[in-house]
């Protein structure tokens, strides 16, 4: 997806991106000094405790010194990804490192440490809490000397090499953001093939640092207990590792029904476009002619597919340009959203200090992400925004992360995030489901007399579906390629092969031509692999976005169909809303589910019931054809 949440919490402590906090002066001596709290454990063992065995009040003086481990050495380590990210050269890659390597050593001394606890009695509190630091990293370093400097090194440069990424097209040198725009508009498919084989060009002097990186965070999750680092991510949803596995499996029976229907029909419309020799009839879809680099969402080959008859939609692009909206414009109009449902407004630094325009003069990351610097206050977003309809709405969601951030923020250190990942994705989303018409006329931005009639509903919803129902078996297996990765199930040698199984076997997608070179990376050409974040939570948070929207306009008493309705300016919705935010990660994310929708169950019921109509829609369009796919 577009975006990514960095916070100093969760750097530190819960992971949510990679490990790497630092101190608030990059001193890494004092990083590898023993914590207050392990000089007290120590010094209780010498006294004579049997084998050192901890006590109740052992354990309280370890939580709140590791708190202050994490809050003094992450408020740094924020700043100096920011600067990284904001400029990129050697000089801000080799702080990165730095801080990464001292944010490993501390997570990694305070899993081990947390360890020492595993037998006592605790409170449930100080339980989660222990618990949320033995998993520390996503990317554990292993104790020994040297491995947290070399996995901070090899992580920042795999993110280096994927931000400053470029390719030669038609005798230009070119980004991601141009070749993108290719993908998006060019109906060749010679061109479109050459993009999407260029950018992929990029990655393949990944392949060997990443094969490095696993080997070296499956050493740290073994020494933290866990098989391998995919067990480790998978003991953080409040549940047995495999009873999640399971879990994602029954959300993912639920939606794909859907899922197929749209494929289908998305096929049928590729073919008579482009005829059988480019895309068959009954064969996987060939992923450069879906409109977007990675085939994870279809929306700008909508043009394809739009139901005749259907009714025109809004084109939120030509109204932006339409009403002079820049960039700083849209992201105001995005707050006045969560004001309406009764948030505070953003505080002046957010303005002073994020990045909403791309700078020409410097290489940045542009990849949107939403970002906490002190787990307070300072809380900002950083994007390279074009004014058009998919950043309107992106701007949307990554304010959603920053109202979550500032929601949580009197929490202690531990909870400073979701309640389990796809909550935090799942918020903005959520909001972006209430951008219809009527919304947009409130903000000033159609005119009602311009509001489409209801025949434009099926219009609506195929748009949608492009996006986000399209996007549901790609978030689903990210995630299942590096768990088989971090496994040894794929080897080195069949990163590649492995990635293209599982995307026909969830997405029915094919890469073009017959075949990939053999020194292929084609995972690292999506951020998040390079850029180590876990996956899993989009797809979650494409449930739960659904399940939350659903819950949201039953509470706001809306009775029509689903995809109509919109909460904003609905002032106890967004009080329920903030109750549930407010908890972070502080109770197991079921309590927080029950907290805003009454049920403790993730749910993707509610995305059957919002897409319905055009449910009904594409099963009569595939009445006669051959659905499906094999290899």
């Amino acid at each position: 997806m577009r975006k990514v949440l960095l916070t100093a919490a969760s750097l530190a402590a819960l992971g949510l991106a990679s490990c790497q906090p630092a101190s608030t002066e990059p001193n890494t001596a004092e990083a590898e000094k023993p914590t207050k709290a392990v000089e007290a454990l120590t010094a209780a063992a010498n006294a004579g405790q049997e084998n050192g065995a901890p006590t109740l009040q052992e354990a309280k003086e370890f939580l709140e010194q590791a708190e202050k481990d994490i809050i003094e050495l992450s408020g740094f380590a924020a700043k100096v990804y920011w600067i990284q990210a904001n400029f990129i050269t050697q000089d801000t890659n080799a702080l990165a490192a730095m801080a990464g390597a001292q944010g490993a050593k501390l997570s990694t001394r305070l899993a081990n440490e947390a360890k020492r606890f595993n037998e006592l009695s605790l409170p449930a509190d100080m339980r989660r809490k222990m618990d949320g630091l033995k998993r520390g990293s996503n990317f554990p370093a292993p104790e020994k000397d040297g491995a947290a400097e070399k996995l901070a090194k090899i992580m920042t440069g795999l993110e280096a090499t994927y931000g400053t990424g470029k390719f030669e097209h038609n005798g230009e040198i070119i980004n991601l953001g141009q070749a993108s725009d290719i993908i998006a508009t060019s109906r060749n498919p010679e061109e479109l093939q050459s993009v999407w084989e260029g950018w992929r060009t990029i990655s393949p002097p990944m392949r060997n640092d990443y094969a490095k990186m696993v080997d070296i965070v499956n050493e740290g999750s073994r020494e933290l207990g866990y098989a391998d680092a995919g067990a480790l991510w998978r003991g953080g949803y409040d549940m047995d590792g495999e009873a999640f596995v399971k879990e994602a499996d029954r959300l993912w029976g639920q939606v794909k029904p859907l899922y197929d229907q749209l494929h289908c029909n998305t096929r049928a419309a590729l073919n008579e476009k482009y005829g059988d020799d480019i895309q068959p009839a009954d064969a996987p879809i060939r992923a450069d002619l879906l409109g977007n680099m990675w085939g994870q969402s279809w929306g700008n080959i909508y043009d394809m597919v739009a139901p005749k008859g259907g009714g025109e939609g809004v084109d939120i692009t030509a109204l932006l340009k339409e009403n002079d909206y820049d960039q700083k414009k849209m992201v105001e109009v995005a707050e006045t959203f969560f004001t309406s449902l009764g948030f505070e407004a953003l505080p002046e630094t957010f303005w002073e200090r994020s990045l909403i325009t791309k700078p020409e003069d410097r290489e940045v990351v542009c990849h949107a992400s939403a970002w906490n610097l002190d787990d307070l206050e300072d809380i900002r977003i950083k994007m390279c925004t074009k004014i058009n309809g998919e950043d309107f709405v992106t701007v949307h969601h990554e304010l959603g992360h920053n109202f979550y951030q500032r929601a949580y923020k009197d929490q202690p250190v531990f909870y400073k995030t979701g309640a389990n990942d796809g909550f935090h994705e799942a918020i903005g989303d959520m909001i972006a489901l209430s951008i219809t018409p009527e919304y947009l006329v409130k903000i000033g931005l159609l005119d009602e007399k311009d509001i489409p009639g209801a025949d434009a509903d099926l219009a609506l919803l195929m748009r949608q579906a492009m996006d986000k129902v399209a996007f549901l078996p790609f978030g689903l297996m990210v995630d299942q390629w590096r768990w088989k990765v971090f496994s040894g199930e794929y080897s080195e040698s069949e990163y590649n092969s492995g990635w293209w199984e599982l995307r026909e076997k969830y997405q029915g997608l094919r890469h073009p031509g017959e075949t990939r070179p053999g020194d292929a990376f084609d995972p690292g050409a999506k951020f998040h692999i390079p850029g180590n974040t876990p996956y899993m939570r989009y797809f979650l948070a494409h449930i739960l976005q659904f399940q939350f929207h659903k819950a949201a306009c039953d509470m706001a008493g809306f009775e029509g169909p689903l995809h109509q309705c919109s909460i904003y300016d609905n002032k106890e919705v967004g009080r329920r809303f903030n109750a549930m935010m407010e908890m972070g990660a502080s109770k197991p994310w079921p309590d927080a589910l029950e907290a805003f929708t009454g049920t403790r169950d993730m749910d993707g019921s509610a995305i059957l019931e919002y897409f319905a109509p055009l449910m009904t829609y594409l099963e009569e369009q595939n009445k006669d054809r051959s659905c499906g796919w094999s290899k």
